[in-house]
């Protein structure tokens, strides 16, 4: 359908596709009601007007901002909007980072498919929005959408289509932003170094720094508070054991309080980042750069003490990965059975079991299966389906497909061939056989 069909029935079956998420979206239970915007509203107003930060607390919870203070200068202008306008604003926002992010994840797929294009970004569209991590990150007027965005701009800046272009320079940037705003993507400039792309590093470390130095120009006491104290205030932002955190610390916390929580996690962190920089490795070798950024992802939800379910948009890369097989070389005449090219056989069946496996994991995070446990339980249900969305995180970081012929548009740019200066010497004439006497 994707390749066949009239633009007639495309249209159809979107406009069926569209009707049926927005149902789903309506009636499924979950909604947030903007409560991360309303923490961001009332810090920012709180803030300027008494000075303080990190002492506001949202009325009627225990909760209040916990980024840095680079973030609040980014949210400061929500001071002149009202509280509906706010909400626009940041749906918008989210919105336009997440048709960005499919644009560059599923067009080029499209194209090499030969799909049609806007019919496979509808549907692409519609997939996303039913995914638990986007339905709250928008429920809750969440920023994670706009930071995935960042960083895969800075993939796209060092792809092929930019690779003579003067935009290129600014490969990093994003990164830098996003590490500034919220501290997990700074895992990223650990990937940029790791597959030395020194420049890139460079560029994000430096705006990661200087964006951090101009929250401590704009806030000097409110930085220095956050720095040595707030930042280290893990109690802040709820218990680790609660369902909606799906990091090894939270599935840790979940097995019971006798265990040395903190021990054990940092054990565990050290060995999924060992495990991810051997995996990074061996993608960065084939190639595979949207593998690598999304094992990177992968990585980010699992090492981060609190992961929210809407952090958990770092996954959504990795669902094209699987859905996605290797592109095809070039294509050439198919030899004989017996021509002993030693050329690998195509494996149909695997690529139809990694895209079952892809419409299972979706099938997991568009579940919120998560919340049917609780987290004082210490039976096999709890740890499984209560850790659903954390242990997918860990079997895709173990074992998702590094392709080893990535896309051409997407990759980086390989080194151009040297210039032929002289034609090539001809080849020597035989020789006559001599003559036997």
């Amino acid at each position: 359908m994707l390749t066949r069909g009239t633009t007639t029935a495309r249209i159809a079956v979107l406009a069926v596709a569209v009707l049926a998420t927005g149902l789903v979206l309506a009636v499924i239970p979950g909604h947030r009601g903007w409560f991360d915007v309303g923490v961001y509203y009332g810090a920012v107003r709180h803030w300027a007007a008494t000075g303080q930060l990190y002492d506001y607390v949202r009325p009627g919870t225990p909760y209040g901002f916990t980024y840095p203070p680079f973030a609040a200068v980014c949210m400061l202008p929500m001071r002149l909007l009202g509280w509906h306008p706010a909400i626009a604003v940041g749906v918008a926002l989210s919105a336009a980072a997440t048709a960005l992010l499919l644009y560059w994840l599923v067009d080029p797929v499209a194209r090499r498919r030969g799909w049609c294009r806007w019919y496979a970004f509808g549907l692409a569209a519609c997939l996303c929005a039913l995914t638990n991590p986007v339905r709250d990150t928008f429920s809750f007027g969440q920023v994670n959408l706009l930071l995935v965005a960042l960083v895969f701009a800075d993939r796209q800046l060092t792809s092929r289509q930019f690779s003579r272009s003067r935009l290129r320079l600014l490969a990093g940037v994003g990164t830098g932003l996003a590490a500034a705003i919220k501290l997990t993507p700074a895992l990223f400039i650990v990937h940029l170094l790791l597959t030395r792309q020194w420049r890139a590093a460079a560029t994000a470390t430096a705006t990661a720094l200087g964006a951090t130095g101009a929250g401590f120009l704009v806030a000097p006491e409110v930085s220095r508070r956050f720095w040595t104290a707030t930042l280290w205030d893990t109690d802040r932002v709820g218990g680790f054991a609660t369902m909606s955190n799906q990091s090894l610390q939270g599935l840790i916390a979940r097995l019971g309080p006798h265990l040395p929580g903190r021990a054990l996690w940092a054990a565990a962190a050290l060995a999924v980042l060992a495990l991810w920089a051997h995996r990074l490795h061996r993608a960065a070798a084939a190639r595979d750069t949207l593998a690598a950024y999304s094992l990177t992802g992968l990585a980010c939800c699992l090492v981060s003490p609190i992961t929210w379910v809407h952090h958990l948009v770092w996954m959504l890369p990795a669902l094209v990965v699987l859905a996605d097989p290797a592109p095809d070389p070039a294509p050439a005449p198919a030899p004989a059975p017996d021509a002993g090219t030693g050329a690998a056989p195509r494996r149909p069946g695997r690529r139809r079991a990694r895209l079952a496996l892809c419409w299972l994991v979706h099938l997991v995070l568009s579940s919120g299966m998560v919340w049917l446990w609780h987290p004082d339980g210490r039976d096999l249900g709890t740890l499984l389906g209560g850790s659903a969305y954390a242990l997918t995180t860990l079997g895709l970081l173990l074992a998702l497909p590094i392709r080893r012929h990535p896309e051409q548009p997407d990759g980086p740019a390989a080194p151009e061939p040297p210039e032929r200066t002289a034609a090539p010497a001809p080849a020597p004439r035989a020789r006559p056989a001599p003559v036997g006497r």
